[in-house]
């Protein structure tokens, strides 16, 4: 049985599509960024970021995209027209590789009422009913086999926490193919802290009509 949630995001229907709303999440975060306003939060019970351990390679790979722009700017100056278009396309890869981890700074995962919501960077968005979680348990791992049934999650090369699942959701991949997953390693910045509230709204019992408080 396959779990999706009736307010997942809807999926652009072609290759195509996808590319460019992959590309205008990354420009959106990237702006959430500056701006200080996270995606996805306002109704979220408790937040859990996660970008935190990848900050130093992705600065570093920042900055190494901005030295290839001024040297290649030098030794492209005789030619006006490459030198404008090189120019524009090193200027774009900037911004994406900030856009990228921006994506993952703007982009926590989330708890609310009875569903975990998994998210990575700007295009994996995964949102996971609470009894649909066997197990949860802290675990940092720095290699990962791609294996069918498995979604691994790393952030800075490392995972830390694993679930278990009952039954399969289903993780689509990038191009939007159906990938069903019964077991998830993802990464938190405080994973104690992730793992802490997962046990503990796995065994609050759900409100019901006698026991919500009438106003």
């Amino acid at each position: 049985m396959t779990t999706t949630s009736p307010a997942a995001p809807k999926r652009a229907s072609s290759p195509a599509l996808r590319f460019l709303a992959h590309e205008g999440r990354i420009m959106e975060s990237l702006i959430r960024w500056i701006t200080r306003r996270p995606h996805g939060t306002d109704q979220a019970d408790a937040v859990f970021t996660h970008g935190r351990d990848q900050a130093a390679m992705m600065y570093g790979l920042t900055f190494a995209c901005v030295i290839e722009t001024v040297a290649l700017t030098y030794l492209l100056a005789d030619w006006p027209v490459v030198h404008t278009i090189m120019l524009v396309v090193d200027v774009y890869t900037v911004l994406f590789v900030l856009g990228l981890h921006a994506a993952s700074r703007t982009r926590p995962h989330t708890l609310a009422g009875r569903t975990l919501r998994i998210r990575q960077g700007a295009n994996v968005d995964i949102r996971i009913p609470l009894d649909k979680i066997a197990s949860i348990r802290r675990e940092t791992r720095f290699t990962h086999k791609k294996t069918d049934g498995e979604l691994n999650l790393p952030i800075g090369s490392q995972t830390s926490l694993t679930l278990h699942l009952t039954e399969p959701v289903d993780a689509p991949t990038f191009l939007g193919a159906a990938r069903l997953v019964t077991l998830i390693r993802l990464h938190a910045d405080d994973p104690k802290a992730l793992h802490d509230a997962l046990a503990r709204a796995r065994t609050t019992p759900e409100p019901t009509p006698e026991t919500t408080p009438q106003s």
